[in-house]
């Protein structure tokens, strides 16, 4: 009996055991899924629970209740990989062997890379949001919160969900309107990017709402420290930006397992082919969604697309077949612009988001790089698409593991 062992009951590697499972012989094929936590977040949910949209229960969900029947699920904390003898160490010493090895740890925020974030005000004026915890201390915070300076903060990038930051200064915008405070809140968002978004067309477009909404753009923020005493953050030249409540979106880094098992980059993501998604560790390690070091988004919609190329090319893998090499970095997204509306992205490692349909050519219903009701609506029927259909490896209707030009306005590519 040959050995498949996933890393990680996240968004990638939930997928990939519901994928998987089909179509590897039950009696060639034992597939394993090692795991620590008892819980799945839906972690797009963790925006909305600062603003009072989403309770904690909606994003939460037992692990096992995905894990396809037949599929192994370790309960354990992973130590290390061990590479070169194809298997990986446990916590409590125990140990997992494999033939193929996927690996599908994430990325996690890390304040203690930034000197003085998990300082006295931690969760006191200086709040993390992309994190089950801190999305929630983030909204008992905000209930009775008078108002002030209210500071969105990126530490570095890459980050999990780039768009996440400016969805918090867009529904803070209408969640402090709403409370009819706005006129006593100043929003300021900082980025260590030269603009809004990594992609300058959607940037022009993100910019264009942050000056709508009188939100002020602060770029090219390096930040060296936070002063907790003084309430500020510093960067490396000396800017200085003062904060009454900060939210603030640490250095994301791969997993500790990455940098135990001495072969992750500086930021403990693995490094693999942006085609196939092979590792470049080994050939029978491969690694999907956050973990990787592609030059694309840390999204579930990537993971989503890399699942329907990976699942085929274990399979050539295992038959001696070369390996399909085309995965495009194809990346989608919905962005909460605040009042009902959203924007959505459809983008890939060569081509800007452009406007145009989704997910149908011509017709839509949804609009890129546009506001709208229906985007808002799309974002919001997004949650049970990912319980009820993507983590259980489900085909999306209309919606292609690549980028599709029908129905966009194509321009000039990068």
């Amino acid at each position: 009996m040959k050995r498949l062992l996933i890393l990680g009951a996240g968004t990638a590697g939930t997928m990939m055991a519901n994928h998987l499972k089909p179509v590897l012989g039950k009696d060639e094929w034992e597939i394993t899924i090692a795991e620590e936590s008892k819980v799945h977040y839906y972690q797009p949910g963790y925006i909305f629970i600062p603003f009072d949209m989403y309770t904690p229960e909606e994003v939460c969900r037992p692990t096992e209740e995905f894990i396809p029947e037949g599929v192994n699920l370790v309960n354990k904390k992973i130590d290390r990989i061990l590479p070169d003898d194809n298997k990986v160490l446990m916590e409590d010493g125990s140990e997992i062997h494999y033939d193929i090895l996927i690996i599908a740890t994430g990325t996690h925020p890390s304040p203690e890379e930034t000197h003085g974030m998990l300082g006295s005000q931690w969760r006191k004026a200086i709040f993390d949001f992309y994190t089950f915890d801190g999305s929630v201390a983030l909204r008992d915070k905000l209930r009775d919160w008078p108002g002030g300076k209210f500071v969105v903060h990126i530490a570095e990038m890459p980050i999990k969900c780039p768009v996440a930051p400016l969805e918090v200064a867009f529904l803070a915008d209408s969640y402090f309107a709403e409370k009819g405070i706005r006129d006593k809140v100043e929003i300021s968002f900082v980025t260590p990017m030269s603009g809004a978004f990594t992609r300058p067309k959607a940037a022009r477009a993100f910019e264009h709402i942050l000056v709508e909404k009188n939100i002020k753009i602060i770029p090219d923020f390096a930040v060296e420290r936070v002063d907790n005493e003084d309430k500020k953050i510093i960067d490396y030249g000396g800017t200085e930006v003062s904060f009454d409540l900060l939210v603030t979106v640490p250095t994301n880094k791969g997993s500790a397992v990455i940098e135990r098992s001495g072969f992750g980059d500086d930021l403990n993501y693995v490094p693999t082919h942006k085609g196939t998604l092979q590792s470049k560790v080994k050939p029978n390690i491969f690694v999907i969604g956050d973990a990787s070091d592609l030059p694309t988004s840390k999204a579930g919609s990537v993971a989503h697309f890399e699942a329907e190329i990976l699942t085929e090319n274990i399979q050539r893998y295992i038959k001696g077949e070369p390996l399909m090499d085309d995965f495009d970095g194809h990346a989608n997204c919905f962005v909460e612009t605040g009042e009902g509306k959203a924007l959505l992205l459809d983008f890939n490692y060569n081509q800007e988001p452009v406007e145009g349909t989704f997910p149908i050519p011509g017709v839509g219903p949804l609009r890129l790089l546009k506001e709208s009701r229906m985007n808002h609506l799309g974002k919001l029927a997004f949650r049970w698409i990912y319980w009820n259909m993507l983590l259980k490896g489900a085909n999306v209707p209309f919606v292609s593991s690549h980028m599709t030009e029908e129905g966009k306005k194509i321009e000039n590519k990068k």
